[in-house]
């Protein structure tokens, strides 16, 4: 499909926010009649997970395997609905201040841990505090996202050491109050996220309770009974959740590959119920069959996402913006989605994907992506004047790591062919597990490295305020003071044109100046729903939630 037309397709389905996957079956299995008495079995549901959560630390998650699992253990003030719009989690109901800076949040009197606790204000306090607290290690990586909250900034870079001063107070037992820099539309929808949960007071001087089931306190829907390393993660239906009555499911089973074919074997034989993404992955060579075989169970849905290669930008050669430009621009992104990733989507030549808003519409429908240009005489030229700069007479070594993953295997094997062909250079690849990918990135132990990035929330700062200097996120190396006071003022603009130039400015400098990274495709969702799965939201980033679903006639 062109990509216009593709473009409107995926346009119309981001609108709709989030989707509700599944209907009705027969098919037998685990949560089958039990014959006693005609009694239906406990509900179990059945996924796999292409890579091992690191932690189960909201302070510390990062990627998607870990979120999917937070989601069923932990609840924020709020929690996003089925139309992408925030319901009362924790929080049963919140005022916000004409001037649009200040929340009060009313916890629920029912809201408990699965200990028993109360859900408390202080629990979000003292969650809060561990986030931007600059002592905590390491670092969290999403500490800039409270930066919306008066004075957590200056609190997080030690520019003040009194806590009392950032704007989050507990009233009461049942009252939080949180003060904004400024006017956030966004924020309310913030606090659904992984970084703002609350975290139970016992976690305190345990280093390891984010990895031990036995001292895991969490406060949503399902609690953690098992975690075996490299196979397992079991929750189980938590009693103490406040909305018990609305969680169909008595326990979710995870297993842990990051073969997409033995993936797609384990859902035709019916071992798993869903398969593909977020959380895995269908075969690239096996997709057209898949959907073929079947088609009332096979979904494409376009999310709000970008895949790229990142470039560290202090190892060499890439330390070189021409160098950065030439290795970009001789990238054949169309032969990628046609011939490789075989998924629908679409080449991206910017950062920010469809389905973000921008000032009235969608912000890449106002900012064409037409940053850069895909040129094998341009990239051989640039390669050539940056070699010079240098002074190389030949190249450094390079090689391209990407995490364990038949699909990422088959990219970087094609772009490393793409980038022998046009630039005449060997490039090797190398694949990693998770959690060592993601601290060799965070290390600045690699030169160029797979990568990709979902909306956390509605808005172009979700995709450009991670590459500000010392961002948590930010694992480039990119230091730029430029962009920094462009996102800066950005952060603080209220009138949403001039926002969305500054976006433009910075995405421009991000993409084409410094070529920081090298973007490759916008996502789609690609996955399969067995037909008795219901209530499985996908939002429009392609983050998904299974605390909902039910399995009923399984």
């Amino acid at each position: 499909m062109k990509r216009k037309s593709l473009l409107v397709l995926l346009t119309l389905v981001l609108a709709f926010g989030s989707v509700l996957a599944g209907c009705g079956s027969d098919n037998s299995n685990e949560g089958s009649q039990s014959g006693e008495g005609n009694a239906p079995a406990e509900q179990v549901l059945n996924i796999n997970l292409s890579a091992e959560p690191p932690t189960f630390d909201p302070a510390q998650a990062q990627d998607s395997q870990t979120n999917t699992v937070l989601k069923l253990m932990y609840e924020g003030l709020v929690r996003m609905g089925e139309d992408g719009n925030p319901v009362p989690g924790v929080a049963e109901s919140w005022e916000i201040s004409e001037d649009g800076k200040e929340y009060v949040f009313t916890l629920r009197e029912d809201a408990k841990w699965s200990n028993g606790d109360a859900v408390t204000a202080n629990d979000f306090v003292f969650a809060w505090k561990r986030v931007l607290d600059p002592a905590s290690t390491p670092a969290p990586p999403y500490a800039y996202q409270l930066y919306y909250i008066e004075n957590a900034e200056q609190f997080n870079t030690g520019e003040i050491t009194d806590f009392s001063q950032v704007g989050v107070e507990a009233v009461d037992e049942k009252t939080l109050k949180v003060k904004l820099v400024n006017p956030t539309p966004y924020f309310l929808g913030l606090t659904s996220f992984y970084t703002y949960y609350p975290v139970h007071s016992s976690v305190d001087g345990n280093d390891k309770w984010a990895t031990n089931k036995d001292s895991m306190v969490v406060n949503g829907p399902f609690t953690l009974t098992e975690w075996t390393t490299g196979q397992k993660i079991q929750v189980t239906k938590n009693e103490q959740y406040w909305d018990k009555a609305s969680i169909n499911l008595a326990r979710v089973d995870m297993s842990l590959t990051n073969s997409g074919a033995t993936e797609l074997s384990s859902y035709r034989n019916g071992e798993i119920d869903y398969a593909g993404a977020p959380n895995g992955e269908i075969p690239t060579d096996q997709i057209k069959g898949v959907q073929s075989e079947l088609p009332d169970e096979f979904n494409v849905k376009g999310i709000a996402s970008t895949y790229y290669y990142m470039f560290n930008v202090t190892a060499e050669p890439f330390q070189n913006a021409k160098i950065r430009k030439a290795f970009a621009m001789s990238i054949n992104r169309q032969a990628i989605v046609d011939n490789v990733t075989l998924g629908g989507q679409l080449p991206a030549f910017g950062f920010v994907p469809p389905g973000i808003k921008g000032a009235s519409e969608e912000f890449r429908t106002e900012v064409e992506d037409a940053y850069f240009e895909e040129n094998a005489e341009e990239a051989k030229r640039l390669l050539e004047e940056g070699m010079k700069e240098e002074g190389y007479t030949t190249l450094p070594k390079v090689t391209l790591i990407y995490n364990s993953s038949e699909a990422h295997q088959k990219l970087a094997v094609a772009v490393a062919d793409m980038w022998k062909n046009v630039l005449g250079v060997e490039v090797a690849t190398q694949n990693q597990e998770w959690g060592v990918f993601l601290e060799t990135r965070k290390n600045l132990n690699y030169q160029v490295a797979r990568a990709g990035w979902s909306a956390d929330y509605n808005d172009p700062m979700t995709f450009m305020d991670m590459w500000t200097t010392g961002n948590g996120n930010n694992d480039s190396g990119y230091a730029n003071p430029e962009y920094d006071a462009l996102i800066k003022q950005a952060a603080v603009e209220q009138d949403t044109a001039k926002r969305n130039d500054l976006f433009a400015q910075a995405e421009k400098m991000l993409v084409e100046e410094d070529m920081v990274i090298a973007p490759l495709y916008y996502y789609t969702n690609v996955s399969l729903t067995k037909p008795y799965l219901k209530g499985v939201s996908l939002d429009f980033s392609g983050a998904i939630d299974f605390t909902r679903a039910s399995v009923e006639g399984k």
